[in-house]
């Protein structure tokens, strides 16, 4: 060793430091990767994130691999350190000290410290570079690394830990929706609240936001033709229920596309308007909204009655309804809007008692619960316990709701006034 100059032996122990970083700093960098976003440049042929896409399919390998270099690495700059420390001093005792406590120091801040912080924090740029290094290692030394690895995974196994699960990991909805919200200006706030309202709708049942049984608008086959006609004509609807003296005796839904060949010719026996209808659509009560949005696809509908496990209607769900809770409102008539729910002078509300929670939530921001009672008579009725009369009042959340008129024992409108302060008060009845 006397022989190598004393400059080689300082540049040896640099280039093992320098590798050492580098085998440290990138072991990070691959492992904190956005795996999505490297799967998204390698479908559009970045060779980089081919090439480390590949290597992270078996991270253990990847692991083995960058270890083994690393180890040997690390258990050479000791030496290389001892070497120097021996021409500089000539004293073999204080050579050994300076060796062990140097390259303690010299691997714990260059080797350790400083590349895994930089690979921490830059993944993409290290990573991806040190994925064209090991690739090709990993063809090479394949047979090397597997044989390390089926001694560290038969041990592992022992412990009840198997290299595939590194593979079966997926993220939760709770988990895709904070990846959503933390997207900030990589995804437009509108469409941010479209994605949430999309993850939501497993949440939601059909129930939430059917119309009910008492509002659905139809066509009774037992009334006169004159009559029937004047409903086709002045209808607001594309498609009308069609039943027979009941709405639990549906018997189809009916275009108004169709519907004009029956107006056009005058026709005066109203079971024709059958032979023009389709059969009704039944949707089960509970169904979530995702699982009816694949529903309507499959069964090429657009409108379905829900019932309960009685075989009766309760409701009816059309296809717009399940994509207003995704983009919002875009059908409603704004004067049918206007008569359910207005602003008063005061800042309170006048809101109609057929009007869901779940609507007047999204449309003013409040937070009024929805895991009880759909709509505001329902939440009124629970609360008080008795019969609606006008004039009583309750308090939900700090929402003060006062009931304005009634009818038939329901909650006709009510007049509600939001909190002024931000944390709600206990629920009152008076």
């Amino acid at each position: 060793m006397d022989e190598i100059p004393l400059v080689l032996l300082f540049g040896l122990l640099g280039l093992l430091i320098v590798l050492s970083g580098f085998f440290s700093g990138s072991e990070i960098a691959l492992m904190t990767l956005n795996r999505y976003r490297l799967r998204h440049r390698a479908k559009q042929g970045h060779l980089p994130s081919k090439m480390a896409q590949d290597l992270l399919e078996r991270p253990d390998r990847l692991i083995g691999l960058i270890l083994l270099f690393n180890n040997i690495v690390q258990a050479l700059i000791p030496v290389a350190l001892l070497i120097v420390a021996q021409r500089l001093t000539g004293d073999v005792e204080l050579s050994v000290l300076i060796a062990t406590a140097g390259s303690a120091l010299m691997i714990f801040i260059f080797s350790e410290s400083m590349p895994k912080t930089l690979g921490a924090l830059h993944p993409e740029g290290l990573g991806l570079t040190a994925s064209t290094v090991y690739w090709p290692l990993m063809r090479v030394l394949w047979p090397v690394v597997a044989l390390v690895n089926l001694v560290g995974n038969t041990l592992l196994r022992l412990f009840g830990v198997s290299h595939e699960q590194a593979t079966q990991h997926s993220l939760s909805t709770e988990e895709l929706r904070s990846v959503v919200a933390e997207a900030g200006a990589l995804i437009p706030e509108r469409h941010q609240k479209m994605l949430l309202s999309l993850l939501d709708l497993e949440k939601a049942t059909v129930e939430d936001i059917m119309v009910p049984r008492n509002e659905i608008v139809g066509i009774d086959l037992t009334d006169p033709p004159t009559k029937i006609r004047e409903q086709l004509v002045a209808s607001l609807h594309t498609r009308l229920p069609l039943y027979q003296g009941s709405i639990d005796e549906m018997r189809g839904i009916i275009h108004l596309r169709n519907a004009l060949k029956w107006v056009s010719v005058s026709a005066e026996d109203a079971q024709a308007l059958l032979k023009l209808a389709r059969e009704p659509y039944f949707i089960p009560e509970g169904t979530p909204l995702n699982q009816q949005l694949l529903n309507f696809q499959n069964q090429k509908r657009r409108i379905g009655f829900v019932v309960d496990e009685y075989g009766d209607i309760q409701g009816l769900v059309t296809l717009a309804d399940i994509l207003e809770e995704v983009v919002g409102e875009f059908t409603s008539d704004p004067a049918m809007r206007a008569k359910s729910l207005s602003m008063e002078a005061d800042g309170s509300y006048l809101v109609s008692g057929t009007m869901t929670i779940r609507t007047l939530n999204r449309t003013l921001g409040w937070r009024l619960p929805t895991a009880g009672p759909r709509t505001i008579n329902g939440l009124v009725l629970e609360q008080l316990e008795d019969m609606p009369k006008a004039g009583r009042k309750i308090t939900v959340r700090g929402y003060q709701i006062e009931i304005t008129d009634t009818h038939a024992n329901a909650v006709k409108t009510a007049r509600i006034h939001p909190p002024t302060e931000p944390e709600a008060t206990p629920e009152t009845v008076t």
